[in-house]
């Protein structure tokens, strides 16, 4: 559906004054853009403004839990802002000098910027403070579920940029999002940063803006035999229940060794894991999906109620679901993503058919985003990372706070995951300010100019075959 001209006029007017906005910082420092995004940050990750953001979240979107929520904004957008405060984003960021090149940051302009449902409490401000760090405006189009929250962190962001001196217009948002202004934000700014449902990341990708999107999340996860098993198993439950499971990068599916699978099973069962029998797994497929869509009304639910709903009775201490599975596709819905704490099980005889079976679940479901394995063996460790098609393998770390950059590994700190062209992306990294800004590379000649080899040695090894 096209949006109509007061649609068109209304962002318009946004992004004049987002132009404008932006145009006053054009010229910043690197000091002057880093005051920026630390009052950005601050102004919504002080105890008091944590607090009320994330119990807003969970009352708005009746998605998730006020723990998980809280963690994100208050420790999650500190943690993004640590890992980019360093980075030189004005003036020359790169030099190649074996090349003679030096590379030169400029603005992209206006970023619209995309918030799900799952997580509208902290991606709203690292997207702005990644949009920022580039001196760059941002206009964000929440999901309506998460209209309110939105706007509440936002309304804290625009305080603190003017108590910076700044423009409030650097960052704005949709207060009543649809489908058509959003649209229409696609179609009039610089650059796309989609994260939201795969419907709407394809809107970005034909919008003719250049977008940013994600792929689907389907996390897989391998538990080998020289595996920690007490430790994987308690970083499983964390994962699996973080916020949950809002977070796409939560475990969906966890594939052990036949070998130490029954040993496995104890240690999962001991952190509240509680395993369905053939019968309780039907009521749950049953009540999970409609139409082999996933229902929306399990999405970041507490088991406690979506159990309810399937007619399924769990112990008072149960905190995720395990649900044995064999099977991968359209046929065994548990193989896909699930988005609430319940994952699949699968026992796999070693690390090639763990391989297999994850690759034939994410040809499914989630190719590109990201693979998981606990593991003491660096050749079980690389054979998966390399026969996977994933962007990511986290290695001994609970995959849905670690996907997204955290302070215990070297990942860029995002809550957009690119997943390549597996997953339908233009890139497979973490998306960081990097990726909103243009680059300007300046060539000087070479010292020495590069001198062409005989062809005998530019052409070794194949000339003899013509």
């Amino acid at each position: 559906m096209s949006a109509d001209k007061n649609d068109q006029d209304f962002i318009a007017e946004k992004m004049a004054r987002a132009r404008a906005a932006q145009a006053q910082i054009n010229n910043y420092s690197q000091d002057q853009v880093n005051e920026l995004i630390k009052a950005m940050v601050y102004s919504i990750a002080r105890q008091d403004r944590s607090e009320e953001i994330a119990q807003l979240a969970v009352d708005e979107t009746q998605l998730g839990n006020y723990d998980g929520k809280f963690a994100k904004i208050h420790v999650k957008t500190r943690a993004t802002l640590f890992d980019i405060i360093d980075d030189k984003s004005v003036g020359v960021i790169e030099e190649l000098p074996e090349r003679n090149i030096v590379k030169i940051a400029k603005p992209v302009g206006v970023i619209g910027a995309l918030v799900p449902s799952t997580n509208p409490e902290a991606t709203p401000v690292i997207k702005a403070i990644s949009a920022v760090k580039g001196r760059n405006a941002i206009i964000i189009a929440p999901h309506p579920r998460g209209k309110l929250t939105n706007k509440r962190i936002c309304d804290y962001m625009r305080e603190a940029i003017e108590l910076c001196g700044a423009p409030a217009d650097l960052v704005q948002y949709i207060e009543t999002p649809s489908l058509e202004t959003t649209n229409e934000l696609m179609r009039q700014c610089d650059r796309i940063l989609a994260t939201g449902g795969g419907a709407m990341v394809t809107a970005a990708y034909s919008s003719g803006t250049p977008a940013l999107g994600v792929g689907v999340g389907n996390a897989c996860i391998t538990v080998d035999d020289s595996a920690d098993l007490d430790d994987a198993a308690e970083k499983i439950r964390f994962s699996k229940t973080l916020d949950l499971a809002a977070s796409c990068s939560a475990d969906n599916s966890v594939l052990v060794f036949e070998s130490i699978y029954d040993e496995f099973i104890k240690r999962l069962q001991a952190e509240g894991g509680y395993l369905v029998n053939s019968d309780e797994k039907a009521k749950l497929q049953a009540t999970m999906w409609e139409d082999g869509r996933l229902n929306t009304a399990i999405v970041a639910q507490p088991i406690a109620k979506i159990a309810g709903m399937a007619g399924v009775e769990l112990p008072a201490d149960a905190k995720f679901i395990m649900v044995p599975e064999t099977g991968a596709g359209p046929d065994h819905p548990f193989s896909g993503e699930k988005l609430s704490s319940i994952m699949a099980l699968y026992k796999v005889k070693d690390i090639q058919d763990a391989i297999d079976t994850t690759n034939r679940i994410q040809a499914y479901q989630g190719q590109g985003h990201s693979c998981g394995i606990y593991s003491n063996n660096d050749a079980n460790i690389m054979s998966f990372a390399e026969q996977t098609k994933t962007s990511r393998v986290l290695v001994n770390q609970p995959q849905a706070p670690s996907n997204s950059g955290n302070l215990w590994n070297g990942l860029r700190q995002t809550f957009s995951l690119g997943c390549g062209s597996w997953g339908g992306n233009a890139t497979n990294n973490n998306i960081t300010w990097r990726d909103l800004i243009n680059e300007t590379w300046v060539s000087r000649p070479l010292a020495e100019p590069k001198v062409l080899p005989p062809d005998e040695e530019l052409f070794s090894g194949v000339m003899n075959k013509f």
